[in-house]
């Protein structure tokens, strides 16, 4: 372990000056993560087996380890999540329409889900390396009421998609739809699943919308921190059961994610980069050997 923690601090290159730190969580690295006690580390990189020993010896386990990078190649991640003069990453530009839409050549990928799933909290998270960025989180919920773009440096764009459901925009249908059928650098749809409650008829709806799309997307299951163990596992097999059934364009392996603590962003992030193209992974051994949307 000691030794990890001296690899990963010559990796990550010059420590950041103390004022550059001001406003950051005190997790949001993955140097933090490593630095805590062995459990509580596994936790954090592999969310999944906090919940594992608590599973049936029976369920397989397969599907929720597909994507599993080394603790070195989520550093690397992370250096792109770190904005510099170099690799600026910045609040972009809202739409409220998709020809009001800025014309992007990197590659993007977007987050869906219902309002108050938690989706600006968690594009905050994986952006607190550069707490300059503003990512509005409301209370409210319904609160993104347009298409907010993210860029990172040159390497990819992260769009907050207005939330359905209670309160959602009026055209969220002709906004959003549009998007996922014809944006031509979307190379992944990240379809957010409130943990705490699991799949419910308007997150069906995505889903087969996503489905009809014909296109990759993920499932992230949100909120992980606010339910039981028991809650919890009973919406994750839940959801595993639909995904073996309903869909062919979707991910195997949902990625549980609590923005509050931290679980599963370090993951997260490597993934985005990942699929991208601005990352290759080092440590495939528990990687499929395409992590693209289908099941090959």
């Amino acid at each position: 372990m000691f030794r990890l923690q001296r690899r990963l601090r010559l990796q990550s290159g010059a420590p950041l000056h103390a004022a550059a730190w001001l406003g950051v969580h005190k997790l949001a690295s993955v140097q933090k993560a490593v630095s805590l006690p062995p459990k509580q580390m596994q936790s954090l990189l592999y969310p999944f087996s906090g919940v594992e020993a608590y599973l049936h010896r029976s369920v397989d386990r397969t599907q929720f380890k597909l994507f599993h990078p080394s603790v070195e190649d989520m550093v690397t991640a992370e250096k792109l999540f770190c904005s510099s003069p170099s690799h600026r990453i910045d609040y972009y530009v809202s739409a409220e329409r998709l020809d009001h839409a800025p014309v992007l050549k990197p590659p993007e990928v977007c987050f869906i889900g219902r309002s108050n799933v938690g989706k600006s909290s968690l594009i905050k998270a994986l952006f607190s390396l550069t707490p300059e960025v503003e990512v509005r989180v409301s209370k409210t919920p319904g609160h993104t009421k347009k298409m907010n773009f993210f860029r990172v440096g040159k390497a990819f764009t992260i769009v907050d998609m207005p939330g359905y459901g209670h309160r959602a925009p009026r055209d969220f249908v002709d906004m959003v739809e549009p998007y996922l059928y014809t944006r031509k650098n979307l190379v992944r749809t990240f379809l957010l699943v409130d943990g705490s409650v699991g799949l419910q008829h308007a997150d069906m709806i995505a889903l087969e919308m996503c489905e009809e799309t014909r296109r990759p997307y993920v499932i992230v299951v949100t909120k992980i921190d606010k339910c039981g163990t028991g809650v919890l596992l009973t919406n994750l097999l839940n959801l595993q059961d639909v995904l073996k059934s309903q869909t062919t364009s979707c991910f195997p392996q949902p990625f549980l994610i609590s923005s509050l603590s931290y679980w599963g962003i370090y993951l997260l992030r490597c993934f985005i980069t990942h699929v991208t193209g601005s990352t290759r992974l080092k440590d495939t051994s528990l990687s499929p050997p395409e992590t693209g949307g289908s099941r090959s």
